[in-house]
C-alpha cells in the first residue's frame, strides 16, 4: 500500500495542479509517480526539470538504461527497476545486457568502466579523484558525458528513493516506462 496519495488535478495544491492538467492534457494521463510527486510541486517541478534536461545528455540510450539499471538495483527500487528493464530492452538492451548493468558492469570494457563510475557516484562520491576522472577519459569518455553521469546518477537517486518513501510498487496499477512514471 503506498505511504503517499497519488493526486488527480483537483486533489492537487498550487502549482501541482497546473502540471498535472498539462501532462494529462498533452499525453491523455499521467502515471503513478508523477500523480504522487504531486503532493509537492517544488519537487514535481524540480523533477521534471531534471528530467527533460537529462533527455538532451549525449550519453547514447541504451548506455544511459544501463547506468540507470546499475543505480537501481544499488537502490532497491522496483518500480524503476521495471521501468529500466522495459526500457533497455526498447533501446536493444539482451537479457545479458541487463543482468550486466543490474551487476554495475558491462561487456564492453569503455563502457563498463562508465556504469562502474557511475556506481561509484552514488555510492561513495567523497572518494573519486581526479584519477578517475582521468581513467574514464583514458577510455574515450568526454568531460560532457563525465558530467551528465552525474546528473543521470541524480535523476535516478530521486526517482527512487522517492518512489521507496512513498511505497510505490510495479503492479498492473503502476506504469512501467520512465516516461510515464
Amino acid at each position: 500500500m503506498p505511504n503517499l496519495p497519488a493526486l488527480t488535478p483537483h486533489d492537487a495544491p498550487g502549482k501541482s495542479r497546473d502540471i498535472l492538467s498539462d501532462i494529462i492534457g498533452r499525453h491523455g494521463s499521467a502515471g503513478v509517480m508523477v500523480r504522487t510527486m504531486a503532493n509537492s510541486p517544488a519537487l514535481l517541478q524540480g523533477y521534471l526539470d531534471l528530467s527533460r534536461a537529462m533527455k538532451r545528455a549525449k550519453i547514447p540510450r541504451a548506455l544511459s538504461e544501463k547506468i540507470s539499471l546499475a543505480v537501481q538495483e544499488r537502490l532497491g527500487c522496483a518500480l524503476c527497476l521495471a521501468a529500466h528493464t522495459e526500457a533497455g530492452r526498447a533501446a536493444g538492451l539482451t537479457d545479458t545486457d541487463i543482468a550486466l548493468a543490474r551487476q554495475g558492469t558491462a561487456t564492453d570494457a569503455r563502457q563498463a568502466a562508465l556504469v562502474a563510475f557511475a556506481v561509484r557516484v552514488l555510492t561513495e562520491p567523497a572518494f573519486l579523484t581526479g584519477d578517475d576522472v582521468a581513467a574514464l577519459r583514458g577510455h574515450g569518455w568526454s568531460d560532457r558525458i563525465i558530467a551528465e553521469v552525474v546528473g543521470l546518477v541524480s535523476l535516478n537517486l530521486l526517482t527512487g528513493a522517492f518512489n521507496l518513501v512513498a511505497g510505490l510498487e510495479p503492479t498492473t496499477e503502476h506504469a512501467t516506462s520512465p516516461a510515464d512514471r
